[in-house]
């Protein structure tokens, strides 16, 4: 990855945050977006100490325009563009029944159409490097999740997108991975959208227990780094994907249970 040009979305925290920095340890040059520039600034100065180059962009993905101008500034700045890394995200916890529309439809704004704009303004320059596309998506993409009806719509789309998009270039020699990391310490919970689109505010897991951001980074670059298909991190998380194509009645009822468990579930 060295010299490679490398964009990420939503690197201000997290795992996009761990994600740049993971590649601009090997020497790759970044483009960082997301909406707090003052957060992106910090997280600049520390890939500027690895001795790579970094552009700041302040974006929000749910705008088309905001896309074309990220991947512009990209191109323009580097002349090149190998690695687009679609992390951005925004998750909600709430039934249906108790849902305001306006969380789905903001949730598929961000995670879904934030994919498909900086995708497709992305691709031209991708395939001039043979280059590779990463969806950072999760289990709830293979299992609908219960009290996240948004976030799962979205995740399934992103999907069904992404590998479009692959077989779409079959025999351009462009890489398309989806990575589904499991449950990960980050913030993504904290700032979930509730019932009326406020934040949730706290998360109901156990933040401690959970993958790092930075083990999730590091296998989100060596995946990259090998032209994946697909990751599916924890044991958990695949056990989840394996039951969910043959034992889907089963998986259901574990789900269920499980987020029913969480502290002040909207699961009755």
């Amino acid at each position: 990855m060295r010299d490679k040009v490398v964009l990420v979305t939503g690197a201000s925290s997290g795992i996009g945050k761990a994600t740049a920095l993971r590649f601009a340890s090997a020497g790759a040059k970044l483009v960082i977006a997301a909406r707090s520039l003052d957060k992106l600034k910090e997280v600049a100065e520390e890939i500027t100490a690895l001795g790579t180059e970094v552009v700041t962009v302040q974006a929000d993905v749910a705008n088309e325009s905001d896309c074309q101008n990220l991947i512009l500034s990209a191109v323009d700045t580097f002349g090149q563009l190998d690695v687009l890394i679609n992390n951005a995200g925004i998750s909600m916890r709430a039934t249906l029944e108790d849902l305001d529309l306006s969380v789905l439809r903001q949730v598929m704004d961000v995670n879904f159409w934030g994919t498909v704009y900086c995708t497709k303004f992305a691709l031209p320059h991708l395939l001039k490097q043979n280059g590779s596309i990463v969806g950072v998506s999760s289990i709830a993409g293979y299992v609908g999740l219960p009290a996240r009806t948004g976030y799962s719509a979205s995740k399934f789309a992103m999907h069904g997108f992404l590998e479009s998009v692959r077989t779409e270039n079959l025999g351009r020699d462009l890489h398309v991975m989806l990575a589904c990391p499991g449950f990960t310490a980050s913030n993504i919970r904290k700032t979930a959208l509730s019932a009326d689109g406020g934040a949730q505010g706290e998360s109901p897991r156990e933040e401690t227990k959970m993958m790092s951001a930075e083990e999730v980074a590091d296998h989100i670059f060596n995946a990259t780094v090998k032209r994946k298909q697909s990751l599916v991190l924890t044991t958990e998380g695949k056990a989840a994907v394996f039951l969910s194509k043959f034992f889907p009645k089963l998986i259901q009822k574990m789900v269920y249970n499980k987020m029913r468990k969480e502290p002040d579930s909207p699961l009755k």
